[in-house]
């Protein structure tokens, strides 16, 4: 059995795999990270490596700690990823984007994919038919423009992520809501649509926090899936231990 780490900048997920076979996932805060692990650790005592991604803050000593208890891989630019890498900067190129594009690989081999992932920011990252990856973008995710409205204005509350009823705001909170949300979806909608007259055969993954919220709203022929990093870190563990 493998235990997944994945360090967010406000969530850690922990998720245990059976090969390719998810038996279960946990999320919780930065400070509950190693008493989590412990926990999963005594839950599944035949747990024997794992692998931790970190995008967030995790410091060494958790990191020694979890090593002390099984195989620990630690991902980064460095690990042997399962495609041809054609960032220009792949030293900064971020750990959940190498598992996202690994997951792609495992899961679709052999077609132009492009991986939207919402979470705190919203990455697009897109791999061909041949199995290279050129790299995409990085923008504001939903809750990165909430706060950004309310922190860098004088008078524009914080607001909960909602659906917008209407297009046209008529209060000052809903103007919001129509900005924010409409606008996250017509930036999606217009990416794939400028990937796909490139690209015609394009299969297009949602996935991170935001993707169930957002995936009822935008056209057929996306696959939303809330596990894909967790399960594209899983074939890199074993695409390195094997």
């Amino acid at each position: 059995m493998n235990l997944i780490i994945d360090v967010g900048n406000t969530l850690v997920k922990l998720a245990v795999f059976q090969d390719d076979v998810l038996f279960e996932k946990i999320t919780v805060q930065h400070d509950g990270f190693i008493n989590a692990v412990r926990k999963v650790l005594n839950k599944y005592p035949i747990i024997t490596k794992g692998i931790i991604s970190s995008v967030g803050k995790l410091n060494n000593q958790d990191v020694q700690i979890v090593a002390s208890e099984i195989e620990l891989l630690v991902l980064n630019s460095e690990t042997k990823q399962p495609y041809k890498n054609l960032y220009k900067t792949p030293k900064t190129l971020g750990v959940d984007r190498i598992a996202l594009v690994s997951a792609s690989v495992e899961q679709f081999p052999d077609m132009n994919v492009l991986i939207i992932d919402a979470g705190t920011c919203i990455t697009y990252d897109f791999i061909n038919t041949q199995n290279e990856y050129f790299g995409g973008a990085i923008s504001p995710g939903i809750r990165l423009r909430y706060h950004s409205l309310h922190n860098l204005t004088a008078n524009l509350p914080l607001l909960e992520s909602k659906l917008p009823k209407s297009l046209i705001g008529n209060t000052t909170e809903s103007s919001i809501h129509s900005g924010v949300v409409f606008g996250v979806l017509k930036e999606i909608e217009g990416v794939i649509n400028e990937y796909k007259e490139k690209y015609s055969d394009l299969t297009v993954i949602l996935t991170g926090g935001d993707a169930n919220f957002l995936s009822k709203q935008l056209k057929n022929g996306i696959f939303a899936n809330s596990n894909f990093l967790l399960e594209g870190l899983n074939f890199i563990l074993e695409y390195n231990t094997q």
